[in-house]
């Protein structure tokens, strides 16, 4: 139980710091062409239509209650699951709430078909959706006051499968970490260098994923939308491009949950696992949330939002 207390007081204290963090590097991080414009809607969700390649797209934003247009914030793009939009994403893992994203700007891109590219359902291709995600960020950085180097990526499901998508592309080097919850890695599936090429070297990737998902299995298989890489066989494709050596693995919560660490070109935690064996397909979370509801499972004993938070908060963009 020390242990497990000790580890909850460490993430509590790292996303404390994080947020005085933020604002002492502001004032000397240089911002965006979207510095000093402000905005009516701080502290609320806002939705916002951009086209893309010739096809009307949308995501909405959500910035800090207090958001100062003359200080550089760090950007979170989170990206939904399959039959979905943004704003469940945003109610599901509850990331613009300030306990989680205090002092950064949160963004909830929405997919074609309530889907994203890799799936052989997807109703866009991945040239497309990555094109949207390069549009996404020229359209965030003209209107609001970014840190370029603390730019981030998260997702479920699909929406994490396709995160790791936008980290083996070129569009991924405009990234400072990535993390997917429950990922459907369709397009990431059949080895180290097969459709993975990293825009850089480490590039910090952390991962978590239930045991017991019965949609995305851990030890891989046929998915809904194909195949889908057996989790173990995964991470070490990512340890092989990040240059990492072995790894450290702890067991807590009397072992239903095995946390992976790997240190990386020197770089330690640049990629980790999240385990939890009993987890079905959902969003981890330790108080019940709308995936965990539909998995039809409980509260799980991990909180994904303050371990995805405190995973960024580690790293910048070099």
């Amino acid at each position: 139980m020390h242990a497990v207390l000790t580890f909850l007081a460490c993430l509590a204290a790292s996303a404390a710091a994080a947020v005085v963090d933020t604002h002492q590097r502001a004032a000397a991080v240089t911002g965006t062409a979207g510095c000093g414009q402000t905005h009516w809607f701080n502290g609320i969700t806002q939705y916002h239509g951009l086209t893309s390649g010739g096809v009307d797209r949308s995501y909405s934003i959500h910035l800090p209650s207090d958001y100062n247009a003359s200080l550089p914030y760090p950007l979170v793009l989170g990206f939904h699951g399959s039959s979905s939009i943004g704003f469940f994403f945003e109610a599901d893992t509850g990331m613009s709430e300030s306990k989680y994203s205090a002092g950064k700007i949160m963004v909830y891109p929405n997919g074609v078909g309530g889907a994203w590219a890799g799936a052989n359902y997807s109703e866009a291709s991945v040239p497309e959706d990555l094109t949207f995600v390069s549009d996404l960020l020229t359209e965030i950085r003209a209107n609001y006051c970014i840190d370029n180097s603390r730019i981030y990526a998260t997702g479920l499901s699909i929406g994490g499968g396709f995160v790791n998508t936008i980290a083996c592309s070129a569009v991924g080097g405009e990234f400072a970490a990535f993390a997917a919850g429950s990922g459907s890695f369709y397009t990431d599936n059949t080895g180290v260098d097969v459709g993975c090429a990293p825009a850089r070297s480490p590039l910090p990737m952390l991962e978590i994923h239930g045991g017991a998902d019965p949609d995305v299995l851990y030890a891989g298989g046929q998915g809904e939308g194909g195949f889908e890489p057996a989790i173990p066989d995964w991470l070490s494709w990512w340890a092989q491009r990040n240059q990492c050596g072995g790894n450290t693995t702890e067991s807590l919560f009397n072992d239903d949950v095995q946390h992976s660490v790997w240190t990386c070109a020197g770089v330690e935690g640049v990629l980790q696992h999240w385990k939890v064996d009993d987890m079905k397909h959902c969003w981890a979370s330790t108080t019940l949330d709308f995936s965990e509801i539909a998995a039809g499972q409980g509260p799980t004993p991990i909180d994904a939002s303050t371990i995805v938070m405190a995973f960024f908060d580690q790293f910048t963009k070099p």
